[in-house]
């Protein structure tokens, strides 16, 4: 193993994993009075380079939200540098979820009519450099001429060239129909999913850990979205329309699950696969809130799977570990953020957050 290609990315991310932020951070970040607080705290972090490059443009929760995300996607530009020819397959698959989810981004902001300004903000762009260009082919420029197109048709015909259009355009014509904008959605999802997978080949030994993260990832969507169907009294059709091959939560099995007679029953027929998801129930009794859940389901993988990942530490592991990591800071802060802007709890928001209890 000392001549492993993974030794130098070990050493290289080593030596930045200290610029995320320790546990003992988030206790006055959700403390703080307000956004403008939250900032101050983030200035003498590695969000502060960020924060100080956009202040000229942006303000506010904007300000914060652009600064998170350009700071995600250079940690992600590291990570993927930073993999050995061999892992490059599987990272930059991984990667292109941030594709997925700006192009997610634009499809709704078109269909609800959002502004080119509001929604760019919310793009995950580095200084101009989408988190996907470094796997794949889009930029920002081409993301900016998407928001700029005048209807979701136009923009899934822009998207052929990228590879992404012929997962759009056979459903345009029920969209027009209905302006269900969630199977367009849906389709997306399992398209980066079924390619994740298939890059998730064996080719070292050791890439059986990695194939079980991305598992485990789709067991997580798979649950929630049973969770969110029965709270939304959803019939089972629509939920199965939208679940995700990949996971070891087989299909065959939704049906048995999903005739639970309420989410309270559901969350126990689901506890032999996720023992913490009962920790959600507190929450949803007092105000029917799925946040418990989602949190609780989040900790548990994350807690799994770096372990796990932790007993290969010269493998794609180290880099996925690290990209775990990154990514739950992100969504912490962001949680912490919109926290403070629609004036949540501190206790609830605190209860949220995934890194304090990992």
């Amino acid at each position: 193993m000392a001549g492993s290609p993974y030794a130098s990315a070990l050493g290289r991310l080593k030596a930045v994993t200290p610029s995320l932020l320790p546990k003992e951070a988030y206790a006055p970040l959700v403390a703080a009075k307000d956004v403008g607080e939250v900032i101050k705290l983030l200035e003498p972090t590695a969000y502060g380079a960020q924060i100080a490059q956009s202040a000229a443009s942006y303000q506010g929760a904007s300000l914060l939200e652009v600064a998170i995300n350009r700071t995600f996607v250079q940690r992600n530009r590291l990570a993927f540098q930073a993999t050995p020819f061999a892992g490059r397959l599987v990272v930059g698959a991984y990667l292109r979820r941030w594709d997925i989810q700006n192009i997610g981004l634009i499809l709704a902001a078109k269909a609800q009519g959002r502004s080119v300004a509001e929604t760019e903000t919310f793009l995950v762009s580095s200084r101009d450099i989408p988190a996907g260009l470094f796997a794949g082919t889009m930029t920002i420029d081409d993301f900016r001429v998407l928001l700029q197109q005048p209807t979701l048709d136009a923009i899934a015909q822009n998207l052929v060239k990228f590879g992404y259009g012929g997962v759009l355009l056979p459903r345009m014509e029920a969209y027009d129909r209905t302006h269900d904008i969630f199977p367009l959605l849906g389709a997306l999802d399992r398209f980066y999913y079924e390619q994740l997978l298939a890059s998730g080949r064996f080719f070292q030994g050791d890439e059986w850990v990695i194939r079980q993260f991305i598992q485990s990832e789709v067991d997580t969507r798979n649950a929630l979205l049973l969770l969110k169907g029965k709270d939304a009294d959803l019939p089972l059709e629509p939920v199965l329309e939208r679940f995700l091959e990949g996971g070891s939560l087989p299909r065959a099995a939704v049906a048995e699950l999903y005739g639970a007679r309420s989410v309270a029953e559901l969350v126990t027929a689901l506890e032999s696969r996720f023992p913490h998801l009962a920790e959600g129930n507190a929450t949803y009794t007092e105000d029917r809130s799925l946040t418990g859940y989602e949190s609780a389901l989040l900790r548990e993988r994350a807690v799994r799977e770096l372990k796990r990942m932790r007993t290969y530490p010269l493998s794609a592991s180290i880099v996925f570990g690290f990209l775990m990591f990154a990514e739950l800071e992100r969504s912490d802060l962001r949680r912490i953020v919109y926290g403070k802007l629609y004036g949540l709890p501190d206790a609830r928001v605190q209860e949220q957050l995934v890194v304090p209890r990992i």
